[in-house]
């Protein structure tokens, strides 16, 4: 008996027959309520992404058919499990083991082998795969596909240490590398763990082949040569005969970036909220988690995990042991929220991570109106937990810029997820939430900040049919938002952010990420911004450790495609070429669909004279991006690059982008 989205959606009874529902969109919303778990999804919003394309009342009347459908396939086939509403929400219950992704999950990152087989098994394939989702489901699931494939990727290489043959735990291993291959010939973690295999069963000549296979995809589809980690496998086996493990650890360290131990202070990250009322109350509780992770960020004797990378823990099953050995963390924040009406519960937990110990736990209830009062009251407790030393009074409190309208502060918190999507199509969505915000409170600072960084975006990267007037907008809505915005940490950065793409004032633009920076040291996006900085303008002395600081802060971070292409652009700078290469191509293969950066290795090939790599690059550039011409290119791309970097540009007309 199971429910299965890892390789498409499949249930299986207790005989482990297939139990089909009478439609996919029904097949839909039960996996919507796999994904949601305990925290459950209310109809408004399963109708909202099912059926964006109807009404209101129809999307609502198609949604009672399909959960009438559900529950009887629940009932026929499906015993242990269960459609109960609470509140207003939907959740479906059962057991945790029963479900693919909740049991691959847990058992990933056990350090039990046998556990590590089990997770291998039940990852079938990507989440969702083949399935035609709806837009604003596609939006929700692809993150979560993402997270789901790397940790495969990251368990198919630690069971390639373990497994002995003849084992269930390497046949579990083989299978799954086999099928993150099929999927993606390209993956050369899976290649990495089948070449392990081989090599433990003292079969050379297969492993020998296993990277040609390996080599073949990765130019095939990046134009590139396999990592060194790959190639140094065979290498190391050739010349010492080194065991498996030896292999591993040799090379594992060449190919993961890997948390500094024995930080100075404390270690935390604040994990996202639950909720415990209706499905907008999630923008609501993560408004309260990025205060929170604001406020604590401030204490400099603190270590403080970015909001990114703990955004990846949403929905996810994970307890406090895992996340603390994930992220290097000492201690982990999390909580509840509920609002109704005008009143606010938050109920909050501090746990230790080395032994999942819970050391503080506390509850906190005001009017909306004292949210952010309540939120700083919140950072304050915990910093009085983890540091007796720090009083609250000594606490630098975020007195950020506050929105006189509640509703302009919801609709900024529904734009985020859209704003940080690195997507043309959710770059608009966060405009036009952001416009909403507006709207409601014409002098938000915060909202005018992300709407100045979001027009940078549409003009850098491509998306913008006009990008001079994109650069105008930006750098006009930056404008008023340094009018608004004091002491606001991100917003200051995406002010900065904009400026440096739009105008060629590098001091401006520094001197806002530089005071993000002095406000929350912590601030992961802050350090990329200012490792861009002196990239794009040519002083790159610091380039380096400003990206060094970013991944470390924000190890999970969904975007460090970003941070690979800034040391990519950084090394290029400084003729490093053949490590700018592979950085690129790192990143492209970090950030699939993230097209825009095959014009940075098609230069940096041509500059370092591999003609068929540039060329293939340039190709590729042109197929994603019909209709790019280097006038636009110029005027889309940063001014300072443009002016200090003339060269790139000829090469790239040299190789085949048109002028007009």
């Amino acid at each position: 008996m199971s429910v299965d989205l890892l390789g498409g959606i499949q249930l299986k009874d207790g005989n482990g027959c297939e139990c089909q529902l009478p439609t996919k969109k029904a097949a839909l919303v039960l996996a919507v309520l796999c994904l949601k778990g305990a925290s459950g999804v209310t109809r408004t919003l399963l109708a909202e992404l099912i059926w964006p394309d109807r009404s209101e009342g129809q999307a609502k009347s198609s949604l009672r058919q399909a959960l009438t459908a559900i529950r009887k396939i629940l009932a026929h086939c499906l015993p242990e499990f269960s459609l109960e509403p609470s509140l207003d929400k939907l959740r479906l219950v059962g057991p945790d083991d029963l479900i693919d992704i909740r049991s691959f999950s847990r058992n990933a990152n056990s350090i039990d082998p046998d556990d590590l087989a089990v997770a291998a098994v039940r990852y079938g394939g990507d989440l969702l795969e083949n399935a035609d989702l709806p837009v604003p489901l596609a939006e929700m699931v692809t993150p979560l596909r993402v997270q789901l494939r790397h940790q495969a990727l990251v368990l198919v290489e630690t069971l390639s240490r373990q497994a002995a043959p003849g084992t269930e735990q390497f046949t579990a291993c083989e299978a799954l590398a086999n099928r993150l291959v099929a999927s993606d010939p390209a993956a050369e973690e899976a290649h990495r763990a089948l070449i392990r295999l081989r090599l433990s069963e003292g079969q050379t000549n297969a492993a020998r082949r296993q990277l040609e296979q390996c080599s073949e995809a990765v130019r095939q589809q990046l134009g590139a040569e396999p990592e060194e980690s790959t190639l140094a496998l065979l290498r190391m086996a050739q010349r010492t005969g080194a065991d498996t493990d030896q292999l591993f650890q040799s090379t594992s360290a060449q190919a993961s970036v890997h948390l500094p131990q024995g930080r100075p202070g404390p270690s935390l990250v604040v994990m996202p909220f639950d909720t415990l009322g209706p499905e907008e109350d999630d923008f609501f509780a993560d408004g309260v988690v990025d205060e929170i992770t604001s406020a604590l960020s401030r204490i400099r004797e603190f270590f403080v995990i970015a909001r990114q990378t703990a955004y990846t823990y949403k929905d996810r099953f994970v307890d406090a042991r895992q996340v603390g050995q994930e992220l290097g963390v000492r201690y982990l924040v999390e909580g509840t929220v509920r609002r109704g009406g005008d009143r606010l519960r938050i109920t909050v937990q501090l746990v230790e991570t080395e032994n999942g110990t819970q050391l503080w736990s506390d509850r906190f209830e005001g009017d909306l109106s004292e949210q952010f009062e309540l939120q700083d009251h919140i950072a304050s407790r915990v910093a009085g937990a983890i540091h007796p030393s720090i009083r609250a009074s000594e606490i630098d409190i975020a007195r950020r810029t506050k929105p006189e309208n509640q509703q302009a502060y919801d609709f900024v918190m529904r734009a985020l997820p859209h704003f940080w999507a690195h997507r043309d199509e959710g770059n608009r969505k966060a405009l036009a939430l952001l416009d909403k915000a507006l709207e409601r409170d014409p002098d938000y600072g915060v909202a005018l900040a992300y709407k100045a960084w979001c027009h940078a975006q549409q003009a850098c990267y491509l998306w913008s049919e006009n990008p001079k007037r994109d650069k105008s907008l930006a750098i006009s809505t930056a404008n008023q938002a340094a009018l608004c915005v004091s002491d606001h940490a991100a917003a200051l950065t995406a002010i900065g952010a904009a400026y440096t793409i739009a105008s060629t004032d590098r001091e401006l633009a520094e001197s806002f990420i530089l005071r993000s920076l002095d406000m929350d040291p912590n601030n992961a996006w802050g350090w990329m911004r200012l490792g861009w900085l002196g990239v794009l303008f040519n002083r790159t002395e610091n380039s380096h450790e400003c990206f060094r600081k970013s991944i470390e802060l924000s190890p999970r971070d969904p975007f460090l495609f970003n941070v690979y292409f800034g040391m990519s652009a950084a090394h290029a700078r400084e003729n490093d070429l053949p490590k700018a290469i592979e950085l690129a191509e790192k990143g492209l293969r970090a950030g699939p669909g993230v097209t825009w950066a095959y014009r940075m290795l098609a230069a940096y090939c041509a500059r370092h004279g591999d003609e068929k790599k540039s060329k293939y690059a340039i190709e590729k550039l042109i197929e994603h991006n019909p209709g790019l011409t280097m006038e636009r290119l110029r005027a889309g791309l940063p001014q300072g690059y443009v002016l200090s970097d003339p060269e790139y540009f000829e090469i790239l007309s040299g190789i085949g982008l048109p002028e007009k």
